[in-house]
């Protein structure tokens, strides 16, 4: 509803069903109203956003002939979510068409990306400035080391750091993508990113080895998303976020992680 608002123009043609008090006169002359759903096309004049109810009220002329309301008469037609809607424009410029791209996918925007892993388990997310979307969620069991026999762990270790590996080549966007960031507790995200430019070498996988400077390494409490919220806080990743659409959002998070902090303690 947010980019649709920022989509309405003054002087646009909106398409959508809406209702209408209308008044009727019985045979006796008596005179009542009744609301009726009719389709309405107006010519944009006003336009209100109501954040609260994530409702878009419009207002404009009638421009096409209908049997409720007169050609000129006035109408308040408002939009909802998933109610189907008309818009037509005398020009559609490249800004309207970036942001329709955007509305129909939020990777669009995401300029940044998240592994948040430990042993066994991985979130692949992208970052927006409104939101994380979680891209693929790898979860394994990975048997524990044996005195004397490691070779079972290693090896579900490595097909492990394979899925992973798999799921950023396939969910992540490297024309869009600024920064990687690859999260852990422990030394899980140094033997992930040695495994990963290992391979890449190893089979020739351009798309990585031409975008090994994105990657950076941050320690995190967890595998789990939720620790993404305290990746984003570290300092040393505000600084590389600086230059990305995340960047700006990073000092609010921060502010806010600091207060909860200060008040659980």
């Amino acid at each position: 509803m947010w980019h649709t608002y920022n989509l309405l123009q003054v002087g646009d043609s909106l398409r959508a069903s809406t209702i209408r008090k209308v008044q009727t006169e019985s045979a006796t002359g008596s005179v009542g109203s009744n609301r009726v759903r009719t389709t309405l096309t107006i010519c944009v004049e006003t336009i209100d956003f109501d954040s609260q109810a994530c409702q878009l009220r419009v207002k404009g002329i009638n421009i096409q002939e209908n049997q409720y309301v007169k050609m000129g008469g006035y109408h308040t037609i408002e939009l909802e979510l998933n109610r189907k809607f008309t818009l037509a424009k005398k020009q559609w410029d490249s800004v309207v068409l970036e942001r329709i791209e955007q509305a129909c996918d939020p990777a669009f925007s995401a300029d940044v990306a998240a592994v948040v892993m430990q042993e066994g388990l991985a979130h692949i997310c992208l970052v927006t400035p409104s939101m994380t979307l979680l891209r693929a969620k790898i979860e394994t069991n990975i048997p524990r080391k044996r005195k004397g026999n490691c070779s079972q762990h290693e090896k579900s270790l490595e097909k492990f750091y394979e899925q992973v590996m798999q799921g950023i080549i396939r969910h992540i966007n490297f024309d869009v993508v600024k920064v990687i960031l690859v999260a852990s507790p422990g030394f899980v995200r140094e033997q992930f990113c040695e495994f990963l430019f290992l391979r890449a070498v190893k089979q020739e996988i351009k798309i990585l080895l031409e975008n090994r400077g994105k990657f950076l390494q941050v320690h995190s409490s967890s595998g789990h998303k939720y620790s993404l919220t305290e990746v984003l806080c570290d300092p040393a990743v505000t600084a590389r976020l600086a230059d990305t659409k995340v960047g700006s959002c990073v000092y609010v998070i921060h502010n806010l992680w600091k207060v909860c902090c200060s008040v659980s303690t």
